[in-house]
């Protein structure tokens, strides 16, 4: 594929994935509102403290075969079976593994009413291994569009349901059924949307050739989500379930902000780098490009979030979650630095190097938990600081293996994220200073926002920023269609 053709790829898969994981939080966030206004820290704190169980037998279930799948260059319908097979069994195998262990989960956290939910909550795994095969086959083929359809109908669905439930009294099993609800209902669309089926066949050799990679991934996703969800444990255990509610509270807020830009990077990162995987100058191009373009919608993104933090906590869930509002903006720092990391993940996997991200990810795990270890005492924000600085520092680590590998200068990388990170910082501070005098939340979250927007397309206008007007010029291309 010629260069204008993987660029209007590219532009694509990034407009609908922005398009999809913007819709995606923004209906997040709704349904989010209305079940904070509905429950309390604790029952936040009771869901959170189960997620690392769930999460890390998602990662067993799905075992590193999305990527793998997604990295080889030639797959037929033996490679889908043979994940499809495998995945199934393995997310059976973990499900009933945990239905048993739940008792024993509920005792280590002093929370008998753990068992019933732990067993409900942990089917949403279950049916995300079920849905492994048909989304490795949009992934692989950049069907961007349609798998941000199946995820905004999946989140309607599911939140909805939630909400619902927590409105007549539930609890915590409003959040549990919308978490649920919403794997199984991505599974079903998915599976109604896809053009592959499974046969009874299952090869072996098929699943052999893959493992090399899946595993790697297996193990690179397991260390990221154990330390994701460490806090979420060590809070339940030593600080109780309101200060984990908290947390979890202004964590879901910080991700839904980054989760919008990184899930746009992913969504053509690695297949992108694959095409031009074997052009290392060109390879070099289109990083660098990828580079700007996420550096340019993260910084303002990020450190806008975290200016009007306060006001829209006090405006959606109500001043009895202020207390998350600092985590929210010391996370807001990592998140704005976090598609960048993912950028580097995606080009080493797109390299056939998984060993790369592997090591470096459970190295990193490593310091994050001695992290955390020494930091904790101190206090939750301490805690925050000191990991987010870590996280920021471990970006030289990542490119050191770029440079190795692709011969990206680290002087490129600087040259491409400081002006939008120091424009960034500039208009936020401006606009945190001019509207301090403004007491009503509602006036000033509008006016930070219009501020702060108006101010950052202004700069990049006068600076002549490629990646914005190129940014604005396809979306008056794609409005005239």
């Amino acid at each position: 594929m010629g260069d204008s053709g993987l660029k209007r790829k590219t532009a694509k898969g990034l407009l609908w994935g922005g398009i999809g994981n913007g819709s995606m939080q923004l209906l997040n966030l709704l349904f989010g509102i209305f079940l904070s206004r509905l429950l309390s820290p604790s029952d936040y704190g009771v869901v959170g403290a189960l997620t690392i169980f769930s999460a890390t037998a998602g990662i067993f279930s799905e075992s590193g075969f999305t990527l793998a799948i997604v990295n080889k260059k030639e797959v037929g319908d033996d490679d889908y079976n043979a994940v499809f097979w495998f995945n199934v069994a393995a997310g059976i195998f973990f499900y009933l593994l945990l239905f048993f262990l739940a008792p024993l989960i509920a005792a280590f956290y002093n929370q008998p009413e753990m068992v019933p939910l732990a067993r409900f909550l942990f089917l949403g795994f279950f049916f995300g291994a079920l849905a492994t095969a048909p989304s490795a086959y949009f992934f692989r083929n950049l069907m961007v569009k349609t798998r941000s359809q199946v995820q905004i109908c999946a989140i309607i669905v599911s939140g909805v349901s939630g909400v619902v439930c927590a409105f007549y009294g539930w609890g915590y099993w409003g959040i549990a059924l919308q978490t649920v609800l919403y794997s199984a209902t991505t599974a079903l669309l998915l599976w109604a949307q896809s053009p592959w089926r499974p046969s009874f066949s299952f090869k072996w050799n098929s699943l052999k050739a893959l493992l090399p990679f899946s595993t790697k991934q297996l193990l690179t996703s397991l260390f990221t989500h154990i330390n994701n969800n460490f806090f979420s444990v060590l809070l339940g255990r030593f600080y109780g379930m309101m200060q984990t509610g908290f947390y979890t509270q202004g964590s879901k807020w910080t991700t839904m902000g980054y989760s919008t830009i990184s899930g746009m990077i992913n969504s053509v990162g690695q297949p992108v780098f694959r095409e031009t995987g074997d052009d290392e100058a060109r390879l070099r191009r289109v990083f660098y490009k990828m580079l700007r373009f996420a550096s340019f919608v993260s910084f303002p993104a990020m450190f806008g979030l975290a200016i009007i933090s306060r006001e829209l906590i006090v405006i959606s869930v109500t001043a009895k979650w202020l207390p998350c509002v600092p985590v929210m903006q010391i996370l807001c720092v990592w998140g704005a630095f976090m598609p960048i990391s993912t950028l580097y993940a995606n080009l080493f996997n797109s390299l056939g190097r998984p060993n790369i991200y592997m090591w470096n990810t459970i190295a990193l795990g490593i310091a994050q938990l001695l992290c955390v270890m020494l930091s904790y005492p101190y206090g939750l924000n301490v805690m925050l600081v000191a990991y987010t600085a870590l996280n920021v520092m471990w970006l030289f680590v990542w490119h050191y293996f770029a440079y190795k590998h692709i011969r990206l200068s680290l002087w490129e990388v600087v040259k491409g994220i400081t002006p939008y990170m120091t424009v960034s910082l500039a208009v936020m501070a401006v606009t945190w200073i001019a509207t301090s005098a403004i007491s009503g939340p509602v006036v000033s979250i509008i006016v930070k926002i219009t501020m702060a927007a108006s101010l950052y397309s202004l700069l990049m206008w006068i600076l002549k920023s490629v990646v914005f007007r190129e940014s604005v010029a396809y979306l008056k291309s794609q409005f005239k269609r």
